[in-house]
């Protein structure tokens, strides 16, 4: 490959734009009950993207056990009713 001295600025440039292109909106969830609680909580420690780039469809066992992950291995500190309030609400939203 030949380089030429405009190559590493076209390599940045290119860098750029992509990043540019893969530049998020931001994520809002549709309003619920127990929504609150999910910006509150799972907002800690990770973005709203997180929460809608998990698979659908796959019902509220799916959503109760990825919250009992977040407390039992990630140390998520959520009061067991606002558990139950988060499971619910992403289990109707997204289940």
């Amino acid at each position: 490959m030949n380089w030429s001295p405009g190559l590493p600025l076209l390599l940045i440039a290119t860098a750029l734009a992509t990043a540019a292109a893969h530049a998020q909106t931001p994520v809002t969830l549709p309003p619920g009950p127990g929504l609150k609680l999910v910006e509150t909580h799972c907002t800690s420690c990770h973005g709203l993207d997180f929460i809608t780039k998990q698979p659908r469809g796959k019902g509220t066992a799916f959503w109760a056990g990825s919250v009992a992950k977040m407390i039992d291995t990630h140390g998520a500190e959520i009061p067991p009713d606002d558990a139950k309030a988060i499971v619910a609400y992403l289990g109707r939203t997204f289940g």
